[in-house]
């Protein structure tokens, strides 16, 4: 409690010191307070912490944030309090540092995940500054972790032919090419209903992160096979897919999720996943000359930046552009 104490004053004083008269303050504070004894109140202490950061998730909600998201957040902050087991004005930029360190080191964490935590925390202690709980952010000194740019797999159309081929439900098959001709998120896909579909323009609205709706397109293929799906079917569920099995009840991620797993394991192919999908969508409309701006609006991409990862240029394109433009 003394420590806390004293980093609160030296906080105080940041603005106003320079560093040798915050030194000299830190040893007369350290002389004043060995003759006292302070007691610590954990209780309010606790209470006021847990409403620090429901305050601040109130405020992520506000903003947008998904229920998931926001779930993440407090489970990510929450597991650094725990472990920290100090006051949250208290936390100083070498306890951040060394429990990512520790995380990193005790779970085998990637660099990927570890990057994460700490664009978490920064996002909660920023706020903390911002709303004037504490002076400055501990984590505003610790950088953007250096990930490995790994560039990531893609269909190639012998495999999306060869999954189609295989689909031995017309379900199957509907979801497979929306998937693929649209480059929606699953999380979009299982929220569509049968109204949703604009089968003349061949096209639908979906919403996206932060509630925010869009409009992406399909081909004469999904066309053709999302109505026989839909002729075929005999329940009066809304939901545009729905379960094989009585009550059909509309498909979840993790169902879509374990069904094409399923297929990719029937077929010898690795790492089938619907957001692959997404992503051999956006390398495809490069490789054929989309604008980035256009397959950014496409994707419902907040930041041009995201569009860019997703998207992988072929090197043989980059080669035949420069001998175009530059020789």
């Amino acid at each position: 409690m003394k420590q806390k104490l004293m980093n609160d004053i030296v906080q105080g004083m940041l603005p106003f010191l320079n560093n040798a008269q915050i030194e000299r303050l830190q040893d007369v504070l350290l002389h004043v307070f060995w003759h006292y004894e302070i007691c610590e109140t954990t209780g309010e202490e606790r209470k006021e912490e847990q409403d620090l950061v429901a305050m601040f998730l109130s405020a992520k909600r506000i903003e947008g944030c998904s229920e998931k998201s926001l779930k993440y957040y407090q489970s990510t902050i929450q597991a650094m309090l725990d472990k920290l087991e100090k006051e949250v004005k208290e936390i100083v930029t070498e306890d951040i540092r060394a429990y990512l360190t520790n995380y990193q080191k005790e779970r085998h964490s990637s660099r990927v995940t570890i990057d994460n935590i700490r664009r978490i925390l920064s996002s909660f202690f920023s706020w903390l500054e911002d709303e004037d709980y504490i002076l400055k952010s501990p984590v505003r000194r610790i950088h953007k972790v250096k990930t490995a740019s790994n560039i990531k797999e893609t269909y190639s159309d012998e495999t999306l032919e060869l999954m189609r081929d295989s689909c031995s439900e017309i379900r199957d098959l509907a979801m497979i090419d929306l998937l693929a001709s649209t480059g929606m998120r699953v999380g979009e896909m299982v929220l569509l209903n049968r109204k949703d579909i604009d089968f003349n323009e061949r096209e639908c609205i979906v919403f996206g992160k932060g509630d925010k709706e869009r409009i992406v397109y399909f081909d004469a293929r999904t066309k053709l096979h999302l109505q026989s799906y839909l002729c075929a079917r005999t329940d009066s569920d809304v939901a545009l897919f729905v379960s094989l099995k009585a009550p059909h009840s509309r498909m979840t991620i993790g169902g879509i999720e374990t069904r094409l797993r399923e297929l990719g394991k029937r077929l010898g192919v690795s790492k089938v996943h619907p957001h692959k999908f997404r992503r051999t969508l956006a390398t495809m409309a490069i490789d054929k000359g989309m604008p980035i701006e256009q397959l950014q609006q496409l994707l419902g991409h907040k930041r041009i930046d995201t569009t860019l990862q997703y998207a992988m240029v072929k090197q043989s394109n980059v080669k035949l552009a420069h001998r175009k433009y530059i020789g």
